[in-house]
């Protein structure tokens, strides 16, 4: 249930950020902030609910490096999303987060088997038929926006892999993205434009599933192996193309649907390759 709660507020992001800039209710630089500072007031809520625990754990602080990453994350994502539909943004979101992660597993010194290399060859073969030119391709700056984005939040998610306090950590990290957030404002306020409508959605996406979704996963990850938590997050995108239709009229293409299954079929025999297809094979 933890899980499932925690896909749906994953996905919830991309459809929330997509339909308020879609429709022009708020701008992606306000956006981001209004959803970082209310994601970093909800956190020190819940910090101050726990007074007692917060002795035991006050050496846990983050750090300015992985709020960097948190906002570049953010911001990243918001203005692709400008350019983006939301379960074209969630696939590249996504699939840019795991092949980051595949690529930095590789430089530290991991073999890949050859069921990994033919997962690796599938998904860039996908990512290859999606920014091909046509129609239905999305825009190179749009991909280029939300490539970054998930290449931060990779790298964010490989630092907090060391985190013996994740709810600490997670806040403090939140509290160091404000002075990009005032940097941000300084240089947007003259294009910000925002409503009712998109200050809710903002907070929304920050305050429950920023905020709270980010808490929900660290406890599901508890009960998940680190190939089950990878696995799972596939569905993110798939989540997300269902709420598109749903909330926002999206159609998916058939280069999606097509591109879509490479990309994700080719990170799912990364993922479980060396740990079910190669352990299979190696028995007697």
């Amino acid at each position: 249930m933890l899980t499932a709660l925690s896909l749906l507020a994953f996905a919830a992001n991309s459809v929330l950020c997509r339909y308020a800039l879609e429709n022009g209710a708020i701008d992606p630089s306000s956006f981001t902030s209004l959803r970082l500072l209310s994601g970093t007031l909800m956190l020190i809520f819940i910090i101050s609910l726990q007074r007692q625990t917060l002795t035991s754990v006050m050496r846990s602080k983050g750090s300015w490096f992985s709020g960097f990453m948190l906002f570049t994350y953010a911001c990243a994502f918001s203005f692709a999303y400008q350019l983006l539909g939301a379960a074209m943004g969630a696939l590249i979101l996504f699939g840019a987060v795991q092949v980051t992660m595949i690529l930095v597993s590789v430089y530290s010194g991991n073999r890949l088997h050859s069921t990994e290399w033919l997962g690796i060859t599938l998904a860039f073969a996908g990512f290859v038929y999606l920014v091909l030119p046509g129609l239905t391709a999305p825009p190179i700056s749009g991909l280029i926006l939300m490539g970054s984005s998930g290449i931060a939040w990779a790298i964010y998610s490989l630092k907090g892999q060391q985190s013996s306090q994740a709810l600490m950590d997670t806040t403090y990290n939140f509290i160091r993205t404000m002075p990009f957030v005032i940097i941000l404002i300084l240089l947007t306020y003259e294009s910000a434009y925002y409503s009712y409508q998109g200050i809710t959605l903002a907070i929304v996406s920050g305050a429950i599933t920023s905020a709270l979704g980010y808490i929900i996963w660290y406890r599901a990850l508890s009960d998940l192996s680190s190939t089950q938590a990878a696995v799972v997050q596939l569905l993110v995108p798939v989540i997300t193309a269902v709420g598109g239709i749903i909330f926002l009229s999206e159609a998916v293409t058939l280069r999606l649907f097509i591109a879509g299954a490479l990309i994700l079929g080719g990170i799912l025999l990364v993922i479980i390759g060396r740990y079910y297809f190669v352990s299979f094979r190696l028995k007697p």
